[in-house]
């Protein structure tokens, strides 16, 4: 059905496990916006099993044709049409949702746009929302496994503006615009679930 669509191996290994975290976190939300959906493996694996969740995908423009595939093909009531969100330049959307998810992002935006992605978020949700933030993160400056340290590596050769990033600094930066740290859960393959509540 999406043979010929881009595929991510990562997604399909981890999409299981962070949708059991997803269904408790966003046990009281309606509307989910996921930031950076990429290929769509979650937006259609999540809105497929929290048929309560309106689940919005959203990427930039580049990876829009793709995804929209996908979304189309899976064809699920709550799952609309991708909208194209770039965090630096785009508009927020009309409507402020109550959840947003967003996974292995922090670590491939430069740091100035991790700063905005933050900055923009009462933008993006109601004044009562769920984040949820999934990727590896450092602890006190240190990599919590040696395949991250290779991992950080690749990144800040391919940019030095990528790379993993210290637990501590995302918490201060979602708690400098009313977010607090409810769940930090371990996952596999070294990687985290974040979930904030506002």
């Amino acid at each position: 059905m999406y043979s010929d669509l881009p595929f991510s191996q990562a997604c399909e290994n981890n999409k299981a496990p962070i949708l059991v975290l997803l269904q408790q976190a966003f046990a009281k939300c309606s509307n989910v916006l996921e930031v950076g959906s990429g290929t769509g493996q979650h937006a259609v694996h999540f809105a497929e099993h929290l048929p309560q969740v309106i689940w919005q995908a959203s990427d930039q423009g580049d990876y829009i044709p793709q995804l929209s595939e996908r979304l189309l093909r899976a064809a699920l009531p709550n799952l609309p049409q991708p909208l194209v969100l770039d965090i630096c330049r785009d508009a927020a959307p009309s409507q402020p949702y109550d959840g947003l998810f967003t996974a292995n992002t922090l670590h491939i935006m430069p740091w100035p746009v991790v700063e905005q992605f933050f900055n923009r978020l009462n933008q993006l949700v109601k004044p009562q929302a769920t984040l949820c933030i999934y990727g590896p993160f450092n602890y006190n400056g240190h990599y919590t496994s040696e395949s991250n340290q290779a991992f950080d590596q690749s990144l800040k050769s391919r940019d030095p503006a990528m790379g993993i990033r210290d637990i501590e600094t995302v918490i201060s930066l979602a708690a400098s615009v009313g977010f607090t740290l409810q769940h930090d859960y371990a996952m596999p393959a070294n990687n985290r679930l974040l979930c904030f509540s506002k």
